[in-house]
């Protein structure tokens, strides 16, 4: 046992249950956001490191000290990436499309970073998002939180998140604010952590999502963003909220909620639960006008969000059911290939059905009925459809063999 290769810290495989909530997310996700006009997309799992360090900033946590990064045997710095946002505005420059808009665009994936693995979080996790590129209204952001919204409700999972809504006003807003808050926190420089008191200097902002205990203390009786609201800012949230009521989605105001990065504005919110213990986002997002520009391309406006699929998975109280397949028995070799015609048939009118590899007849019936399958189909010189629950049998011809199983 001691020679057995185990997985990676931080990964795990997906198999059984796990594998078909994973999947259940994913699809529901696929057809609600379709419902909405969004187009799926597939970007490459690493990137130039450029794409994370310069948009997610060189002294958030992610990229100080979570990334995946390493050299190739070209001698360029590559890193697995460990958010879809920044893929999806490079590959908006790269294809061409910043003058086609609006791009809708669902993407689902695994992402990278190292952190201590726990419940729900792991070093290989995966995501679903999505971003709405081009409109600069509150409507475009009410509607992708809608969207979500509903995939939570797809879900059946809706009654146990809260969505919490800020605004993080625009450029002007942001910087009354910004001098607030290096007045407040110049107080206690001497008392903040060392990564916030670099955050001080560079963008205090970040302060206000520091994890140090001491922190989060001072945090507290730091000034809030409404009161440096520009009119503009504070009427396009005021639209913002009046549109996620007209789209019939529950939130509440949470002023404390904050992006530190310089392209975020206006809109922030996240889903929030705690039916997996503490408190714990499950879907988070916001308005990031700023960053196609700061990735090298044009003024595009964006907004989107991002959730993760694991935790997504916990609080699926029940994993979807797979379709039981019919299974197929020839019951002498010489009936296989009539067996083989059936199944082909079945499967060409979507009907799931395997066959019993080997073993006698008697033992493929026996497999079959350990496999929880509802019908056999009974091959020989007859054709013979069997329920397996009630031990009934009738004569069928391939031709009515769909028709009947699906009765």
């Amino acid at each position: 046992m001691a020679n057995i290769l185990q997985p990676v810290r931080g990964t795990r495989d997906l198999i059984g249950d796990d594998a078909a909530r994973h999947f259940h997310v994913v699809e529901t996700a696929r057809r609600i956001t379709a419902l909405y006009g969004f187009a799926e997309w597939q970007t490459p799992i690493f990137e130039d490191t450029k794409v994370f360090s310069r948009t997610l900033g060189e002294t958030s946590d992610v990229v100080t000290k979570e990334m995946y990064t390493f050299d190739d045997r070209g001698g360029d710095s590559i890193t697995l990436r460990p958010e879809g946002t920044a893929g999806v505005c490079r590959a908006l420059i790269t294809g061409g499309l910043t003058q086609t808009l609006p791009q809708k665009v669902f993407y689902t994936g695994p992402m990278f970073r190292y952190e201590r693995p726990q419940k729900g979080r792991y070093r290989q996790f995966h995501q679903i998002g999505i971003e709405l590129l081009g409109p600069a209204t509150a409507l475009a952001d009410a509607e992708v939180i809608a969207a979500g919204w509903q995939i939570l409700r797809a879900l059946g999972i809706a009654e146990t998140v809260e969505l919490q809504v800020n605004t993080l006003g625009d450029a002007e807003s942001r910087t009354a604010y910004r001098e607030k808050l290096v007045a407040y926190f110049s107080q206690y420089a001497a008392e903040l952590s060392e990564d916030s008191k670099l955050r001080l200097e560079k963008n205090p902002l970040r302060i206000l999502d520091s994890k140090d205990e001491g922190d989060k203390k001072l945090v507290e009786g730091a000034p809030q963003m409404q009161a440096s609201l520009t009119d503009e800012a504070r009427a396009f949230f005021d639209s913002l909220q009046n549109h996620l009521n007209r789209f019939g989605v529950p939130f509440i105001h949470n002023p404390t909620i904050v992006r530190g990065l310089d392209y975020y504005n206006h809109t922030a919110f996240e889903f929030v639960t705690t039916a997996l213990g503490a408190q714990g986002t499950v879907l988070a997002g916001g308005r990031y006008d700023g960053l196609v520009e700061q990735m090298g391309g044009p003024s595009v406006p964006g907004v989107g969000w991002a959730a993760g699929i694991e935790r997504l998975s916990m609080l699926i109280t029940a994993p979807p059911t797979a379709a039981v397949p019919v299974t197929v028995i020839p019951m002498n070799s010489d009936s296989e290939a009539q067996a083989l015609e059936i199944l082909k048939l079945l499967r060409a009118q979507n009907i799931a059905a395997e066959i019993g590899y080997s073993g006698n007849a008697k033992k493929r019936l026996e497999r079959a009925n350990k496999s929880g399958a509802a019908f056999v189909v009974l091959v020989g010189e007859d054709i013979k459809l069997k329920n397996l629950e009630t031990g009934e049998q009738q004569d069928v011809t391939a031709e009515n063999l769909p028709g009947l199983l699906r009765a």
